[in-house]
């Protein structure tokens, strides 16, 4: 049944596990919206939740190419919004371990909602391979939003987000900064305000 999909989780083993408010709201809110969740990772359909192996926490997300994944940890699925964790998909499996990610679930969607809209059109969407300049560049010509850092813990080494002029922009601890322009021409005018081997850049 719908209502009981989103308010809990049923396992083969036959257990049920009630998800938190903030996650039941979010499939509520755009659940369906795989143009906003799953343009690059893929957020998990109620369905499709699982525990993960070790039996630590609840899984909502995978990474693209299967090389991390998201969850809950399972003492806190009572907390209506609890905390988010990461686990990298490792060679060495026995050094797999959550790790923080973001401290709200409602953070963690609203970042995915972000973070997917990078993803979801060439001719607005772009990524560039920065160098020292260009983060100077980006931190001169953009306003930084009042995003918290993340993954938790890691202030100096965060991804951060930044509002220019109708082009929302990510940077991902200076290894990349992917771009999204309201329009083709607004991509252009960061592009200008940025330069540098922008990877879907061919005036």
């Amino acid at each position: 049944m719908p209502g009981r999909v989103l308010n809990e989780a049923v396992f083969p083993q036959g257990c049920c596990v009630r998800l938190p408010a903030a996650l039941r709201e979010a499939y509520l809110l755009f659940g369906r919206r795989r143009d906003l969740t799953s343009n690059h990772d893929v957020l998990l359909g109620p369905a499709e939740l699982y525990v993960d192996d070790a039996k630590e926490a609840l899984v909502f997300r995978h990474e693209n190419q299967g090389a991390a994944s998201w969850g809950i940890l399972l003492d806190r699925l009572r907390d209506d919004d609890p905390a988010v964790v990461i686990r990298p998909d490792l060679a060495d499996k026995s050094a797999e371990r959550w790790e923080g990610w973001l401290e709200r679930l409602s953070l963690c969607f609203v970042e995915i909602v972000l973070s997917d809209s990078l993803q979801a059109d060439e001719e607005l969407c772009d990524f560039l391979d920065p160098d020292d300049d260009s983060i100077e560049l980006l931190e001169e010509n953009t306003v930084r939003l009042p995003f918290p850092a993340y993954p938790i813990g890691e202030e100096e080494h965060a991804i951060r987000w930044f509002l220019g002029q109708d082009v929302l922009l990510r940077d991902d601890d200076g290894t990349a900064i992917l771009a999204r322009g309201r329009t083709a021409e607004d991509l252009d005018r960061v592009r200008d305000l940025i330069p540098g081997d922008w990877l879907n850049d061919y005036r």
